[in-house]
């Protein structure tokens, strides 16, 4: 396995996600910024957090298997969300849970951040999700 998930005794506890992860794979893929969009550029789940997070992560998963990867192979995450604030966090978690079996992401998650924003590159994209995958 490329990728070992591991949050080492005395780091804070508990979170949805591991605080380190070591890639010892040496294939690396990097799947840029995904946004709700379906293939044809199409708007997915407008002015809905969840239903866009649940979209993007869609849309990366596509990513990583084009370069033969799963979330499994993933070493981190990184969300961007415009105009964060802890109230969005329901929603964000929500999206992120309904697609978590379909998409196969491991609980807990690998190291993740979220990052709030002022804007993103289009009014209506309330989140991006980039993806960092080892493989051997």
């Amino acid at each position: 396995m490329a990728v070992q998930l591991l949050t080492p005794e005395g780091m804070f506890q508990p979170v949805p996600y591991h605080h380190v992860s070591v890639g010892t794979g040496s294939r690396q893929v990097h799947v840029a910024g995904q946004i709700a969009r379906d293939a044809e550029g199409n708007r997915i789940a407008t002015d809905d957090l969840a239903g866009q997070v649940a979209q993007a992560l869609r849309n990366t998963a596509r990513g990583l298997a084009g370069a033969g990867a799963r979330f499994s192979d993933v070493v981190r995450l990184r969300f961007f969300v415009t105009h964060w604030s802890p109230e969005k966090m329901d929603d964000f978690t929500a999206g992120f849970n309904s697609v978590v079996d379909e998409l196969g992401i491991p609980q807990p998650m690998p190291p993740v951040s979220l990052i709030g924003v002022d804007y993103l590159f289009e009014p209506d994209v309330l989140v991006e999700v980039e993806a960092f995958a080892v493989l051997d």
